[in-house]
């Protein structure tokens, strides 16, 4: 039992926890009530984003906070009875927001994203599935030459300090590149290092295989039943009950419901996401992932369909799931490209965990011997799960960490 470790979430996360921790000879059981990659993973743009080494703040200005407030539109929703649940922590995030803190985030957040690549193929080498990793990156439209300008000097900063790749579009160049867009734009950032998944899914899965391959073990649980057992740590799964010496909690959104029963409480809250698959008409086709400035969604070509991925939607975690967005987002979409009806029935919906400082929690959970976090990682929970992975697995394993993993400490929120 001394190299024995329970991984609880098979998503992303989880499994590439699980995966470098069995490579690294630790007996591991992976735990959750669903298959790998069938939470947060499966339901996302399908960007290993490397150019995302500057986390999203919260909006700074009184016009684009005033724009959110009035809750009209396509990016952003919320529902009012999920405010008060939500008071603290978005108000952290605002604060934490601000220009001179802000800075020290960032710096740690891209020491994190400029990985995600190589930690990515390497895993997927070993998987066989690199074929769902597609080296064509994704585009952001503009409507105005003024909103390109702006595009392009916060890419000249993001190349300068993170030798993130890019290139600029004009509106020809664009309608070049993507001929079935059915509107005229000032042109494009073309973000041109990110890997376009085919199917994120499939990913998780190809890795949650590996680690089956090479020894590991899944089981059906439920995490609530997590417990100490003597100084190590047990679960109940279908298979009976699992015992192991330490416990990881890469629970995405839902980690904090475990995590609070020992004790420690951070302060996460949840970004709703949905989806939905669209045909395209005759021989149309999608060269690569956008999305439209003034639309605030992404559109992105995959093996079901143009997956169409919604904003954000703040509610409380036991709210039925809502249309509203796809409602919004469905019509202007459609404006955009030559779509067909939708290949669902109904959207997907998942919901993205997020930190108030837009860090994720990778290290170990303060008071409790052995038992570790791996969570927090808003919208790059896909992108950085096999960095997360290997960052925790050699923290666990005592290791020297290949990044520094003080920014990510679970005692900043004690």
């Amino acid at each position: 039992m001394a190299q024995s470790v329970i991984v609880l979430g098979a998503g992303m996360v989880g499994v590439s926890t699980a995966l470098h921790l069995r490579q690294r000879g630790w007996d591991v059981v992976l735990v959750d009530r669903r298959a790998p990659g069938e939470g947060a993973s499966f339901g996302n743009a399908g960007l290993i984003q490397r150019e995302a080494v500057f986390p999203h703040p919260f909006p700074r200005s009184v016009s684009e906070i005033a724009r959110i407030a009035r809750n009209r539109s396509v990016d952003a929703v919320y529902h009012a009875d999920a405010l008060p649940g939500l008071a603290y922590p978005l108000l952290r995030y605002w604060w934490n927001s601000a220009p001179e803190r802000y800075e020290a985030m960032a710096r740690a957040y891209a020491q994190l994203i400029v990985t995600c690549l190589d930690e990515h193929m390497a895993v997927a080498r070993q998987a066989g599935s690199t074929e769902l990793l597609r080296p064509i990156g994704w585009m952001r439209l503009f409507s105005t030459e003024a909103q390109l300008d702006a595009a392009r000097r916060e890419a000249e900063a993001a190349h300068r300090e993170h030798n993130v790749g890019y290139r600029v579009l004009d509106g020809d160049a664009l309608a070049e590149a993507e001929p079935h867009l059915l509107v005229r734009r000032a042109g494009a950032v073309h973000w041109t290092d990110p890997y376009s998944v085919s199917d994120p899914h499939a990913l998780t899965t190809s890795y949650a295989r590996l680690f089956e391959g090479e020894g590991g073990r899944f089981a059906t649980g439920d995490a609530a039943t997590l417990a100490r057992a003597g100084s190590g740590w047990r679960v109940m799964t279908q298979d009976g009950p699992m015992e192991a010496a330490q416990a990881v909690v890469a629970l995405g959104a839902a980690a904090g419901d475990v995590t609070r029963r020992f004790g420690y409480a951070p302060p996460l809250f949840g970004k709703r996401g949905y989806h939905l698959h669209y045909g395209m008409k005759g021989n149309a086709v999608l060269n690569h992932p956008f999305i439209d400035e003034a639309s605030g969604f992404c559109l992105v070509p995959m093996r079901a369909g143009i997956r169409l991925t919604t904003g954000a939607e703040f509610a409380r975690p036991d709210a039925p799931e809502t249309p509203i967005q796809m409602e919004r987002a469905e019509p202007v979409a459609r404006s955009l490209l030559p779509l067909e009806e939708s290949v669902e029935q109904k959207p997907w919906m998942g919901v993205r965990p997020c930190t108030p400082d837009m860090l994720p929690v990778i290290g170990r959970i303060p008071g409790q011997d052995g038992l570790w976090g791996a969570f927090g990682h808003a919208h790059q929970g896909l992108t950085l799960g096999p960095t997360t992975g290997r960052l925790l697995a050699e923290m666990i394993g005592g290791q020297t960490p290949f990044i520094d993993p003080n920014p990510y400490r679970a005692e900043r929120f004690a």
